[in-house]
C-alpha cells in the first residue's frame, strides 16, 4: 500500500527527532564568566606535584608519601602540602627549607607529566567561541600557575592568577574578587568550577554558584559530603551546564 507523502513526511521528522546522537545546544551561555580551578580541574597535575613532593623529602632524608597521600594533601597551596608532608614534629624552620626546595624543583620539573583532562581544551575553545569570558584561580604560587596556563592553554585563559603576597588563599575571596575585576565582568554574571571542597567553599565565600567536577583529586561522594550541589563527570557535561540546550 503507498504511503501518503504527508504520512512519510511526519515519520521522518519523528525519527530524526528521536536520534540522540542529534541533541544540539545552542551556544547561549548563561554565564559571562566562568573561572576555573587549576589543579585538579584543567590539569592533571598529581603526578608532578607528589613526585616533586617525595624528591623534596627524600633529599632532607624524611620519608616518601604515597600518591594517594599527595592527593589527600594538595588544594590549600604548597606550603600547606609540605606542611602535611614532612613528618609530624618537624621544626618550622626545617619546614620552609623544605618549602623552598620543593619550589625550585617543582618548577623545574612541573612539566614532567602535566597534561589538559580530556575534553578540557575544546571546552574552552567553545567558551572563547561565545563570547564567554574565562579565568583560572590557583593556590598554587603564582609564577607556576601563569606558566602551566600559558604552555597549555596559551591565550585560552587570558587571566591566571596564582598565590600574591598580601591575598588570602581560598576559601577567601581575595584571589576570586581579584579575577573577576581583571575579566572586567560583574560577580553575579559569574560562575565557578571546581573539584574539592576548598573549591565549594571558595564559591560561597565569593557569592557565585559552583559547579563541581567529580574528574578531578576528590572522588564524587566526597564533593557530596562537602557541599556540592551539581556534580558534573566530563567536560562536556559541564559545557551542557553552562549552556541553554535548544
Amino acid at each position: 500500500m503507498t504511503v501518503p507523502p504527508f504520512s512519510l513526511l511526519h515519520h521522518a521528522m519523528r525519527w530524526w527527532r528521536s536520534r540522540p546522537q542529534q541533541r544540539r545546544m545552542t551556544n547561549v551561555i548563561c554565564y559571562e564568566a566562568v573561572i576555573f580551578d587549576l589543579d585538579g580541574t584543567l590539569l592533571d597535575t598529581l603526578g608532578d606535584l607528589a613526585a616533586s613532593t617525595n624528591r623534596t623529602l627524600t633529599h632532607f632524608g624524611f620519608p616518601q608519601r604515597s600518591l594517594e597521600e599527595v592527593r589527600q594533601f594538595v588544594g590549600n597551596g604548597v606550603e600547606m602540602l609540605i606542611h602535611r608532608a614532612v613528618p609530624s614534629g618537624t621544626g618550622e624552620k626545617q619546614t620552609q627549607e623544605c618549602l623552598t626546595w620543593f619550589k625550585q624543583d617543582y618548577m623545574v620539573h612541573m612539566r614532567d607529566q602535566t597534561a589538559p583532562y580530556p575534553g578540557v581544551q575544546n571546552l574552552l575553545k567553545s567558551l572563547r567561541n561565545s563570547g564567554c569570558k574565562v579565568g583560572v584561580v590557583s593556590n598554587k604560587f603564582d609564577g607556576a600557575v601563569k606558566e602551566l596556563c600559558w604552555e597549555h592553554f596559551g591565550d585560552l585563559l587570558p587571566v591566571a592568577i596564582g598565590e600574591r603576597p598580601g591575598r588570602q588563599k581560598k576559601p577567601a575571596r581575595d584571589l576570586v574578587d581579584l579575577c573577576v575585576s581583571e575579566l572586567n565582568v560583574h560577580p553575579d554574571r559569574c560562575v565557578y568550577v571546581g573539584d574539592s571542597d576548598v573549591d565549594i567553599l571558595t564559591a560561597l565565600n565569593a557569592g557565585l554558584p559552583c559547579l563541581s567536577v567529580s574528574w578531578g583529586f576528590r572522588s564524587r561522594k566526597f564533593l557530596m559530603e562537602h557541599g556540592a550541589t551539581v556534580i558534573v563527570d566530563t567536560p562536556e557535561e559541564l559545557w551542557e551546564k553552562l549552556c541553554l540546550l535548544s
